[in-house]
């Protein structure tokens, strides 16, 4: 598949138009007094730090209950550890459900 070039030109941007244009024709002319400061700084929205302040609760949350799987392993290894299959038929097709219902 070839690409063609535009038929009309692109618009230049307003932010630094006149250094762009300089540069095209050959010329250098200086940057503008704003380009030239290194002393620049980013402020992120309100969201932004919300989201900073939940990814680090969470990444200190653990995924597993250490103390319910150290619960379980005992009671299967003592052999008290009983299968419900009334609950685990049922959260299956709890499950098969929600797959169903998502693909739809």
């Amino acid at each position: 598949m070839k690409i063609d070039k535009p038929s009309k030109p692109l618009p230049a941007s307003g932010a630094g138009e006149g250094v762009a244009q300089a540069a095209a024709k050959g010329r250098s002319s200086p940057m503008p007094a704003a380009a030239q400061r290194s002393d620049t700084s980013v402020s992120l929205g309100s969201a932004a730090t919300q989201l900073h302040s939940m990814e680090s609760s969470m990444a200190n949350t653990p995924v597993v209950n250490a103390a319910k799987v150290a619960e379980i392993k005992q009671a299967i290894s003592e052999g008290r550890f009983r299968v419900n299959p009334e609950a685990v038929a049922g959260r299956l097709l709890d499950t098969v459900r929600d797959l169903i219902g998502s693909r739809a």
